[in-house]
């Protein structure tokens, strides 16, 4: 969190705030501090020098720097003085801080991307903290350093105010708090049925006004029957039969309409449901990967599953039920009024207090229940990351971990939740409070005028029973108000999926390829993640069935080339052309059906393997999809399971060892015989039996196809037309291997790098072999 601090230390500029350290480090560092020094901003960083997993911390405070490695059980710090500098780079989805002067490298730290902005932050605190220490001058207000939420890490526009621990995503606060205008917007989805509603609403009103007939039937068997009877007056058996068969019939026609409506609007809100779950599903599946990319599983799950679920159970119950209070006290008042408009004043003197109790509680209710939302997110999160991993989890031991991670999910969730409750658990027995008491003043109030002869006993029995059956409504729709701000939350949840434009946009008007011949130009293409170039001016022409393979060093750009082209993200500069129309004119799903792709880590879904084959083409006959196992090199194994091409391969496939779901991968694209096929690292998480088998399968695939190939052994791209040798996002080099390997450029580099670590394996094993000779025995 950052905090700003009235009192401030010597050495620390006004316009600069201070940040509190993580709990698990702030034991540690705090006795390091002098009582004049404070942090100013700090960073966790998690690799080390070899680029694995390692706990470190590096501060600023208003003296130093500070800083502990993983490995390293002592503290260093540098004070400043002239000639320091801290300077901050990214480099292959790896971070890196170095601390030098003017004569050397002093320190360096590494970190994930993930820690970016807080490492953006540490940089800008130390200059303007060092600036200061030499000059004195302070910093300029444009300069000031960004604010961090120390729970999420996300960077905000402006510092927290005192006392406040967390952004507000954190807090479940948007920029603009969820509105109960926001359910309005289901209309959308509630038009098609709206004269279901009609008739519904119509039934609500029939029934409602059913059940207000018993209380005003009880003033004339007071008035013309009981007390007369008390004074003497015999019973008159039809009178007093007319009216209970009034009271009983009032009764059935409510039960009926009621039953009749309850059945109508339950059906209504099922279908409004299922249509808001399906279209935001639908429109789920068309945004691009970059959605995907910010976005938790787990809280995607919530939105589309619990939060359509809570609106069903809103528009089933809860409206209905608001709906149902509102004409009830509507026409109770309407009834109170006309029987005695002084009683009538006096009984809706609560109302202005508990409408004043319901707007005051109505923003923290509805701004508590987002927060809960998206803490429940965070638990269904680490869910939908533990037990599709639970075999990493186990491997590594990682049990204990784990179970803490979704404890302390859970206990943020328990607390959330414990704040909602507090507010709710005053609102709700003070809206009880201010009824009974009005209900003691209409006692008062009747009894006085019963005293006066100004109303019957029969006129205040029957007000009694309506102002019972009033506050019992005013009371139902005041609970009803935690349900509608639920809601709110909810309902905003889910338009924020659908509100999201995709940022590979369908084209205004669309063009069409009768038959794809599979050339594929690339034009000056261009392309970032955010600030971050990841490819820059790339030309390159791919002819109908040639065959070409993407090389380069981890964090090239391989794969963002390929994701391109198969226009899961869109280019910021240049254009790719397929058969020189430019990818963006064409409709996503009818240019996608043209590329056949094949991953590094092939998915398959729940079910059999018969349905996974045909997962491209849900038509294909069994003909069919035996002939592509076939030709995948697949109709073997699949035989030799226990139900054939009927077997379930498991959740993700996980009956079946990697090279086998790697065949059902390659059936999967030639069944639906693309023109263009892409394959991403299809052979590098194999053994080499195993990758044999598939280099002949992959040999049926390319036939005739253009082809474009990344392959983590070069050995395997030796058959590829050209190989495109590709450093930092730009092209470096383009021939086929033997060309390549004669201009001794970056692809021989790579070539020998990867032949000298065959050499190391080799001796391992027993004798190695002339690296001239590796080629043929690679193959």
């Amino acid at each position: 969190m950052t905090k700003l601090n009235p009192s401030l230390p010597a050495g620390a500029p006004p316009n600069i705030s201070f940040s509190v350290l993580p709990v698990a480090w702030a034991a540690q560092v705090e006795p390091r501090l002098s009582p004049e020094e404070k942090v100013l901003a700090w960073l966790e960083t998690d690799l080390d020098a070899q680029l694995d997993f390692s706990s470190g911390l590096v501060i600023v405070t208003n003296k130093r720097l500070l800083a502990k490695t993983g490995s390293d059980a002592n503290w260093q710090d540098w004070p400043y003085r002239r000639g320091l500098r801290l300077g901050r780079h990214d480099h292959s989805g790896v971070g890196r801080l170095e601390l030098i002067d003017e004569e050397s490298l002093l320190t360096r730290w590494r970190y994930t991307l993930g820690q970016d902005s807080a490492a953006r932050r540490l940089v800008e605190h130390f200059a303007q903290q060092l600036n200061f220490q030499l000059t004195g001058e302070l910093p300029h207000a444009d300069a000031e350093a960004e604010a961090v939420c120390p729970r999420c890490r996300a960077v905000l526009d402006t510092p927290l105010p005192p006392g406040q621990e967390e952004c507000a995503t954190c807090r479940g606060q948007s920029v603009i708090p969820p509105s109960t205008w926001t359910l309005f917007r289901l209309w959308r989805f509630a038009k098609p049925y709206r004269w279901q509603l009609l008739a519904g609403f119509m039934l609500t009103l029939g029934s409602t006004a059913a059940a207000l007939v018993p209380p005003y039937m009880t003033m004339p068997l007071m008035d013309n029957v009981l007390i007369p009877y008390q004074n003497g007056k015999p019973i008159d058996v039809n009178l007093v039969t007319f009216y209970l068969t009034g009271l009983l019939g009032a009764a059935v026609l409510a039960w009926v309409l009621g039953w009749a409506r309850t059945y109508m609007l339950a059906r209504i809100s099922e279908r409004i449901g299922a249509d808001l779950r399906s279209a935001t599903y639908e429109h789920l599946l068309k945004l691009s990967h970059a959605y995907f990319g910010g976005k938790r599983t787990g809280d995607l799950m919530a939105r589309i599953g619990s939060e359509t679920d809570r609106l069903n159970v809103f528009l089933s119950l809860h409206l209905l039920d608001f709906a149902t209070d509102v004409l009830m006290i509507g026409m109770t008042v309407i009834i109170l009024v006309s029987i005695n408009p002084m009683l009538a004043l006096v009984t809706l003197a609560p109302l202005p207090i508990i409408a004043w109790l319901i707007h005051m509680v109505r923003d923290r209710l509805r701004t508590g229940f987002e927060k809960v939302d998206r803490v429940w997110a965070e638990v269904t999160s680490v869910l939908a990351d533990t037990i599709p991993g639970v075999r990493v989890v186990k491997a590594f031991a990682q049990e204990k971990r784990e179970a803490a991670r979704f404890r302390a999910a859970n206990d943020r969730n328990l607390e959330v939740n414990d704040r909602v409750n507090k507010v709710w658990s005053l609102f709700t027995p003070t809206v009880t409070l201010l009824t009974e008491i009005g209900l003691l003043v209409v006692w008062i109030f009747g009894i006085w005028l019963v005293s006066k002869d100004e109303i019957t006993v029969g006129v205040l029995t029957a007000f009694l029973t309506y102002i019972s059956r009033f506050y019992l409504r005013l009371d139902s729709m005041s609970r009803i108000v935690s349900f509608t701000q639920k809601a709110a939350a909810g309902t905003k949840r889910i338009f924020e999926i659908l509100d999201h434009v995709s940022s590979v946009p369908e084209p205004a008007h669309p063009g069409h390829l009768s038959a794809v011949a599979g050339r594929i130009e690339l034009s000056g293409v261009g392309f970032r993640y955010g600030t971050r170039s990841v490819i820059r001016n790339i030309s390159l022409v791919v002819e109908p069935g040639e065959m070409i393979g993407l090389v380069g060093h981890s964090g090239s750009g391989k794969s963002t080339l390929v994701n391109l082209i198969c226009r899961f993200y869109d280019v910021t500069e240049g254009a790719i052309l397929l058969d020189g129309v430019d990818i963006r004119a064409l409709l996503v799903a009818e240019y996608r059906k043209n590329i056949g792709l094949v991953l590094q880590e092939p998915f398959l879904f729940f079910g059999t393997i018969a349905e996974n084959i045909a997962y491209g083409k849900p038509d294909a006959s069994r003909e069919e999809i035996v002939a592509a196992a076939r030709a995948a090199h697949a109709h073997e194994f699949i035989l030799r399971l226990p139900h054939g091409y009927d077997s379930l391969v498991g959740e993700r496939g996980q009956a079946l060892s990697g090279g086998e779901r790697q065949r059902i991968s390659i059936a999967r694209a030639l069944l639906i015989d693309p023109p263009i096929l892409i394959l991403d690292e299809a052979t590098s998480s194999v053994d080499t039996t195993t990758e044999k088998e598939i280099q002949k399968a992959l040999e049926n695939l390319v036939r005739g196809r253009t082809t474009i190939a990344i392959a983590h052994r070069l050995s395997t791209l030796q058959h590829a037309h050209r190989l495109v040798v590709l450093d930092r996002g730009s092209v470096v080099e383009i021939g086929n291997h033997d060309t390549l390997m004669e201009r001794e450029g970056h692809y021989y580099r790579l070539y020998q790098a990867q032949a000298r670590n065959i050499d190391t394996e080799d001796n391992l094993r027993g004798p190695s072999m002339d690296p001239k000779h590796r080629t043929a025995a690679n193959e």
